[in-house]
């Protein structure tokens, strides 16, 4: 019991210092960015530095610089997320494993962020191509503050479908298979990454046109994630974001 308690006592610290680190750093890297004009563009809006290279940088530069950001980032906002996750799995593996106990909780969570890692791989060329888009026409330019508001009312009506239902099903009570070596741990935090994207697939589309590095738009997500995935009665709260996005979208666009 003694070495049980201590363990979960480990676990947990191990979780705040990780969340407390990430958040740190995602701040700091927040106000960095915001400290950095943008681009004033047609159609009234503020094209972000998150898409442009800075004076003097290579687009690896920039593109490595956005993918440490971004995997900082998932972090503090998936971590509150997948504590739930990480704990059923440590109690399906027990102590039997001694002290690969924590290393293989490690490795799940390292094998997890490599998914949202491998996302934010994907998210950086499509940013610049549609940033490069809008401020090569014009036209594009001024349809985005509407594109905008569309996005936001179909990410919140992907709440209320079955689709929607069935991956927070997945990301709510992901089965664990008990097997204690390195191999399956990996495996299980790939297969919690993939259902978590997938989940959070609507979510994450209002982060990124809404501001990718804005502190506001991350904490209000990882507010909704968070309650979403461990709140009483999970699709409920779904809807209601859902809703409130929506209603954020129709107001968006009532100003275009």
């Amino acid at each position: 019991m003694a070495t049980a308690r201590q363990s979960e006592l480990g676990f947990l610290a191990a979780a705040v210092l990780a969340f407390a680190a990430s958040t740190a750093a995602t701040i700091y890297g927040c106000i960095s960015m915001s400290s950095m004009q943008g681009m004033e563009m047609a159609g009234g809006w503020t094209m972000s530095m998150t898409w442009m290279r800075m004076p003097g940088q290579s687009w690896l530069g920039a593109y490595a610089m956005f993918v440490g950001m971004w995997s900082v980032m998932m972090v503090a906002m998936m971590l509150p997320a997948l504590i739930p996750s990480l704990t059923r799995y440590r109690d399906s593996i027990g102590l039997c494993v001694g002290p690969l106990h924590g290393r293989l909780t490690m490795i799940v969570a390292v094998a997890y962020f490599a998914v949202w890692t491998l996302a934010g791989l994907v998210a950086f060329p499509v940013g610049v191509a549609i940033a490069e888009s809008t401020m090569q026409f014009p036209m594009l330019s001024r349809a985005a503050p509407v594109a905008t508001g569309l996005i936001v009312v179909v990410a919140g009506a992907l709440q209320f479908t079955r689709w929607k239902s069935r991956q927070l099903c997945c990301c709510r009570s992901t089965p664990v298979y008990a097997t204690g070596n390195v191999r399956a741990a990996w495996r299980h935090g790939l297969q919690l990454g993939v259902h978590c994207v997938r989940c959070c697939a609507g979510l994450t589309a209002i982060l990124l046109v809404l501001g990718v590095m804005d502190l506001r738009a991350m904490a209000i997500v990882t507010l909704a994630i968070t309650a979403e995935r461990v709140a009483p009665g999970g699709h409920r709260v779904a809807r209601v974001i859902g809703a409130i996005a929506i209603a954020a979208g129709l107001i968006q666009l009532s100003r275009t």
